[in-house]
């Protein structure tokens, strides 16, 4: 979920409950808070606390918190902090920049699932990271720690993730962190996206992920290629996530607001192309409904 700021740059709290509240009524099927497409890096601790607090308190879907930095200590006291806001789970991102060791990553995620009795899901994308969580080091901690529960995937490897879906625990949960990758990960065992796109399409990405696992593979395969427009938009040198996203919300008369810097500013023409991408799949849909 975006973080919504006001016109100074502050958090805008009123606007992350309703935009909550739309995303609950409009396909998605839980929230992560305070995550890379929340802008985590630039918010304070007391910023995440009230975010997690207001979102929890108001939807129905399970709320996951993204509690963790790269500094071990720090990301034990945010998701202590976390487990008392009322949220349903923990998303752990892999220490970024400091380039740890994969024991180092491994006591890491120990230390934070340690610190809380909710459901932990590591989160690998070491694109930003700069640090691959190993396969070996997510079996054992899958193996080992209770509450670690599952994977968001996003290091772009469907092979490496069929080869660790094949020996992690039959309840261990992969989730697709990549909108490109949602069908190749689907297809080696994944059970469903975190999303960015789903923000304007989480109903299309749902029915999508439903086809595929109840065998229409041709379905799935006809809403995916309908959505590339949209997963390819969510990001770029130009435009990183979530300052597309953030542009399609000001289109939608959503709250949004500009992202902090450094990710801004929001290049020119951003908020037409976004106006191009939701009008093309707005006409998919209504070709839809029309029996197209």
């Amino acid at each position: 979920m975006a973080t919504p700021f006001d016109a100074s740059g502050g958090l805008d709290l009123d606007g992350a409950v309703v935009l909550a509240r739309y995303l609950a009524a409009h396909g998605s099927d839980g929230l992560v808070v305070t995550g890379s497409t929340g802008e985590a890096a630039t918010l304070s601790d007391d910023e995440r606390v009230a975010l997690w607090r207001a979102v929890a308190a108001a939807v129905d879907v399970p709320v996951f918190a993204g509690a963790t930095s790269n500094d071990t200590r720090h990301s034990v006291e945010l998701t202590k902090r976390a487990t008392a806001s009322g949220v349903d789970g923990i998303l752990a991102v892999a220490p970024y920049y400091n380039r740890p060791s994969q024991a180092g990553i491994a006591e890491h995620f120990r230390a934070i699932a340690a610190a809380t009795p909710l459901p932990v899901i590591l989160y690998d994308i070491p694109v930003r990271t700069g640090r691959k969580i190993a396969s070996e080091t997510i079996l054992c901690l899958a193996s080992e720690v209770d509450n670690i529960v599952g994977l968001k995937d996003a290091a772009g490897d469907a092979p490496a993730t069929e080869r660790l879906l094949a020996r992690a625990p039959a309840d261990f949960e992969c989730y697709c962190g990549d909108d490109l990758m949602t069908l190749p990960l689907l297809a080696v065992g994944a059970v469903g996206l975190i999303g960015v796109a789903t923000h304007w399409c989480a109903t299309e990405c749902g029915e999508m992920i439903g086809r595929f696992r109840s065998g229409d593979v041709t379905g799935a395969l006809q809403i995916a290629r309908a959505l590339l427009a949209s997963f390819v938009f969510e990001s770029g040198d130009d435009a990183p996530n979530p300052v597309p996203l953030k542009a399609v919300l000001r289109v939608l008369g959503l709250p949004a607001g500009e992202c902090r810097l450094p990710m801004g500013p929001t290049p020119p023409g951003l908020e037409d192309r976004a106006r191009a991408v939701l009008g093309e799949l707005d006409a998919w849909r209504q070709s839809r409904g029309a029996g197209g």
